[in-house]
């Protein structure tokens, strides 16, 4: 199974000069926790979430308005391809612990997103396929929700 047979194609996106008032209305929009960002050619340069939205609005004591998507987003972005194999796609997540991937075509430019939710919604809807089990998923998130290293779980 490919990425491009799971892959949400209908993504919304934001620049890195946008507001995070502007990317967090895309997210209450589109009904998502996580926007990627795009330089002018539509290719991904980071990926904003409602988490880095908020704990930017926070620690900074400024409104959503006067804060930028650059300063918040994570700039360390992966990606697949569409035509990459399902468990490569679950192969980066676990290994870079990221709920989504950028899905981008050879130019680099932003064709879809591929989510966790995605698999599990594929994986439960009866793809009893070896390349798209509800064991791999579960696999697949746990390795994402792994505390990193030097983490105290017990505050």
């Amino acid at each position: 199974m490919r990425v491009e047979e799971v892959m949400n194609r209908r993504v919304m996106v934001c620049g890195p000069n946008d507001s995070l008032g502007h990317a967090a209305q895309i997210m209450w929009d589109a009904d998502c926790g996580c926007v990627p960002v795009v330089d002018e050619g539509g290719k991904p340069v980071a990926m904003i979430t409602d988490r880095d939205i908020c704990i930017a609005a926070y620690t900074r004591g400024k409104t959503l308005s006067e804060l930028m998507v650059s300063g918040a987003a994570s700039h360390h972005i992966f990606t697949v391809r569409p035509d990459d194999e399902i468990a490569t796609a679950e192969q980066r997540m676990r290994q870079f612990r990221v709920r989504r991937l950028p899905v981008v075509d050879q130019e680099g430019k932003l064709v879809g997103i591929l989510s966790v939710n995605d698999l599990a919604r594929h994986a439960r809807a009866g793809q009893r396929r070896e390349e798209l089990s509800a064991e791999g998923v579960v696999k697949t998130l746990a390795a994402v929700c792994s505390p990193r290293a030097g983490c105290d779980l017990a505050r």
